[in-house]
């Protein structure tokens, strides 16, 4: 369960700030909020949908605190209609219904919610291709013919100690074209800025939508799991006194496992993502466990995988994800390269 670092009364008060970084990306943030925006098209275009952007962009953080209460309340088994108004918490609640028969709250889908709302400001007639990166859960706009390569990592605690001025090194990169229906990205795991009752480092979801995979991400990686004396978890209420999971168990450190029980928490994970892809709820799922990787979905049932020179390349119908190693890291000795968190 991912628990996000959400707004509360007292980060309403904090002014939204928008910083241009080059004639087609910005800087938006607003308390707890913040954003990487690309676009490109006809430049008048890009800067009134940019200009959109903004203007909706600074409502959102006080709508969501207005709605809070109920938005960290867990999604009802037998709930009937939604407890909430506002665009964006009704797309939350809407993400997580499908998994309430398990503990979940609107919360494991704010930060994609987030960006699925803005990137709707990009949808217009003169903008190609635009995206919308909520710490690393990100929405898509592709125009017919237009692709993007999402740079990933595997570990984002490895890259927190990267020397940026060396420049990143990617684990790998991910093409999505437009011929595809993936419009959303998201990752949860251990090692993140969110919870999770499991173990993985990082699950990385692609679905129709970025809350869709934010709300995903967050189950898979919960289901990568087992017991072990070694892991210590803790409850989310002493980690963060008002977490959503409330005295829930969540993992704060996992020991070096063996290889036998590293793939057995990660077969748990890629049986609940089998589960998910084959409900229509995801296009595809790669889980990570300690440079283990299993990969889900994306290859019709039955169809190998086609290779590429560097990677491997995942047939999503008409046409294809294309995952590639990067030469700059370890490779993962698996089925698939992929990596943790996505980042446009």
């Amino acid at each position: 369960m991912a628990a996000r670092h959400a707004a509360d009364a007292g980060v309403t008060h904090m002014t939204a700030t928008r910083v241009a970084l080059d004639a087609t990306r910005r800087h938006l943030q607003h308390g707890p909020i913040d954003l990487i925006i690309g676009a490109d098209g006809d430049a008048p275009a890009v800067q009134a949908a940019h200009e959109e952007c903004w203007q909706r962009f600074t409502t959102i953080l006080d709508e969501l605190v207005a709605e809070l209460p109920a938005l960290r309340q867990a999604v009802r088994q037998d709930a009937l209609s939604r407890p909430c108004a506002g665009r964006v918490a009704s797309r939350m609640w809407d993400a997580c219904y499908p998994y309430r028969a398990r503990y979940i709250t609107p919360m494991a889908a704010v930060a994609g919610s987030v960006a699925d709302e803005l990137i709707a400001a990009f949808v217009r007639p003169g903008i190609r291709r635009a995206f919308i990166n909520n710490g690393g859960d990100i929405a898509l706009h592709l125009d017919e013919g237009q692709h993007y390569r999402i740079g990933v990592f595997a570990d984002l605690a490895g890259l927190a100690q990267t020397r940026l001025h060396e420049g990143l090194k990617l684990d790998a990169d991910l093409s999505l074209d437009a011929a595809q229906p993936v419009r959303g990205i998201a990752t949860s795991g251990w090692r993140g800025r969110s919870f999770s009752l499991g173990i993985a480092d990082s699950v990385t979801v692609l679905a129709r939508n970025a809350a869709a995979a934010d709300a995903a991400a967050t189950m898979i990686a919960n289901a990568v799991d087992l017991k072990h004396a070694d892991i210590v978890r803790q409850p989310a209420s002493s980690l963060k006194d008002d977490s959503d999971l409330g005295d829930l168990l969540v993992t704060v450190d996992v020991p070096p496992l063996p290889q036998p029980l590293i793939d057995f928490a990660l077969a748990r994970g890629a049986e609940e993502a089998t589960r998910l892809h084959e409900q229509g709820l995801i296009e595809g799922a790669a889980l990570f466990l300690q440079r283990r990787v299993r990969v889900v979905g994306m290859t019709p049932p039955g169809a190998p995988a086609s290779r590429a020179k560097d990677g491997m390349g995942l047939s999503g119908g008409a046409a294809s994800a294309h995952i590639t190693y990067s030469a700059h890291r370890p490779h993962y000795p698996t089925e698939a390269p992929c990596s943790k968190s996505a980042a446009c």
